[in-house]
């Protein structure tokens, strides 16, 4: 019996102790989760009684280089319900169809879903907002927004770009640098209990969103104005498929106008223009939306015609296989190999000088220094040029060259090429490379961006770009610039000339593929003043109807542009 009593104890004593182990256990265990672990479980469990609603934040806005806004924002309201919080579905539902116009089926559906917070709609002007919060109806939440604005609807809609439902920028300059203009959104955070209603007395708590920062750009709105209008005009008059106008600095490569008209309007990008009406609603609306946005100054290539002879010209005078004093004869003709190639002018030039052969574009004169600087060398300035690359624009989507192989250039190709033709570039290249001729023989990258400002207006960055220089000579240059001027003032681009200005210019009249079509493009690229130019514009009509000359229809365009900007800019003779 003594041995069963010293058992029992034992057995006692067993229990206490892994009875005590375990309750000293536990008490370490619930220190270490409350001393140690304590901020983490308190913070969960936070998490867990907060719902978070996104506060958009306020995109950055793009400016012209005087401080117009091209891009801003509208104050919105987002409309959205919390399920486990609304008390009277039927009359939620009712007045959210009344103030949003929207069909009961989709605001049933949403406001009976069980989820954490439902979005009814986004975009909400502020008025109808306010009149939907003055309800007071529990679990609807009215929060404020952004929505992108453009003042100016379709003013540089294919430069400027425009931005998603979630703010994010989808094409142009909305996307190059949409990095700088997105800001930071905020939150709203509210508590709740283990049903998802709101606790009373316990306010929400915010953080603050960070707007984003602004862009300046090298546009000019009046002067992107004044080419918007003249390139309508053209477009309307001469039934177009389409007009596009580049106005540049060719000494620094800032872009003071780009036009590619018909435009789109940047607050409705998705309704089709009336050339594209036809795909609403088929299958192929999208690729009809993807051509509307289209910027064919960099994304599609042409060939350039006559306006390429400059680059021609500037080549041979480079490598002196011509001078102004030779002499060439045009009988209309030019036979090359087993080729017979025209000249514009099909009873021909007879005797002329070079010079007189760049004031009457005559195609025999250039297909004569083409053949004399020979595929190896005319490839080389190809090169030399920067024609071979792409400009590096800053706009997505630019085009590169399309050109032959220098193995594959035999001298029929190098005689179409000396004229601009069997090969196409983009606009943007053209322009750029006749800026390096012109501009004492330094490359420049065309852009658009200029620096980046805070909300304090702050210098955030300011953008570099670099210049190859020395693509050809200053003597070279020189003489461009005065050839030019010469084939505005008493040659073929003389509808661009204005009396009291030094315009220097060169027209162009090619031919799409396939020639059987007979559609042709009518260009012409002109700057001003001649003999130190500040500003190049550059006039592409495709398909015009009627007379499709470049110096009959084109050079005019120029002329109404540049009447307009050289007073503007105050750039006399």
């Amino acid at each position: 019996m003594e041995r069963n009593k010293t058992f029992h104890r034992r057995k006692i004593c067993v229990i206490f102790f892994v009875v005590a182990a375990c309750a000293f256990g536990l008490m370490g265990r619930l220190g270490y989760l409350m001393l140690v672990r304590g901020d983490y479980y308190a913070t969960l469990a936070k998490d867990l009684q907060q719902r978070e609603r996104k506060i958009k934040a306020a995109r950055g806005k793009i400016l012209d280089k005087n401080g117009v806004v091209l891009a801003g924002n509208k104050s919105v309201c987002t409309i959205s319900v919390i399920h486990n919080q609304i008390r009277d579905p039927e009359a939620v539902i009712s007045m959210l169809c009344k103030e949003l116009h929207l069909p009961e089926e989709k605001v049933r559906k949403r406001v009976e879903k069980y989820s954490s917070i439902e979005r009814i709609k986004s975009n909400v002007d502020k008025e109808t907002g306010n009149r939907i919060l003055a309800y007071g109806y529990a679990g609807v939440k009215v929060d404020e927004d952004y929505k992108r604005d453009y003042p100016y609807d379709t003013l540089a809609s294919k430069v400027l770009g425009f931005t998603g439902g979630d703010n994010q920028g989808i094409i142009g300059l909305e996307s190059v640098y949409d990095t700088y203009l997105q800001g930071k959104d905020g939150m709203i955070l509210t508590t709740t209990d283990a049903r998802g209603v709101e606790v009373d007395n316990v306010g929400e708590e915010r953080r603050e969103p960070v707007p984003g920062d602004d862009l300046v750009t090298s546009l000019d709105y009046n002067i992107q104005m004044y080419a918007m209008q003249a390139a309508e005009k053209a477009y309307l008059q001469k039934e177009a498929d389409s007009v596009s106008i580049i106005v540049m600095n060719p000494k620094n490569g800032e872009i003071s106008a780009m036009v590619d008209y018909p435009e789109f309007d940047l607050n409705d990008p998705f309704e089709l223009t009336e050339e594209y009406k036809e795909y609403k609603g088929t299958e192929k609306e999208q690729d009809a939306c993807n051509q509307m946005w289209r910027n064919k100054c960099i994304n599609d290539t042409y060939e350039p015609g006559s306006t390429f002879k400059v680059i021609t010209a500037a080549a041979a005078l480079e490598e002196h296989v011509v001078s102004l004093e030779d002499h060439f004869n045009c009988p209309g003709y030019i036979v090359v190999e087993d080729r017979r190639i025209r000249c514009h002018k099909t009873t021909g030039h007879g005797s002329e000088t070079f010079v007189q052969g760049i004031e009457n574009s005559c195609n025999p004169v250039f297909i004569n220094v083409g053949l004399r600087l020979g595929a190896d060398r005319f490839y080389h300035y190809f090169e030399q040029f920067g024609l071979l690359g792409k400009t590096g624009i800053d706009l997505p989507g630019e085009a590169a060259t399309i050109m032959h192989k220098k193995e594959n250039i035999g001298l029929v190709e190098l005689a179409t090429v000396s004229f601009g033709q069997s090969f196409q570039i983009t606009p943007i290249q053209l322009a750029t490379t006749i800026s390096s001729i012109i501009n004492g023989g330094n490359r420049v990258t065309p852009h658009l961006g200029v620096r980046v400002l805070d909300g304090d207006k702050n210098i955030v960055k300011t953008f570099d770009y670099g210049a190859k220089e020395g693509v050809c000579s200053t003597e070279t240059s020189e003489t461009m610039r005065n050839l030019l001027e010469k084939v505005v003032s008493e040659g073929g681009g003389n509808k661009a000339y204005i009396e009291g200005y030094k315009i220097g210019g060169k027209t162009a009249t090619s031919q799409t593929l396939p020639r059987s079509a007979h559609r042709y493009i009518s260009s012409f690229m002109g700057f001003a003043p001649a003999d130190d130019p500040q500003v190049l514009v550059l006039v592409i009509i495709r398909n015009p109807t009627g007379v499709y000359y470049g110096g009959t229809i084109a050079a005019p365009v120029a002329k109404e542009i540049f009447e307009n900007i050289l007073p503007y800019l105050e750039l006399g003779e």
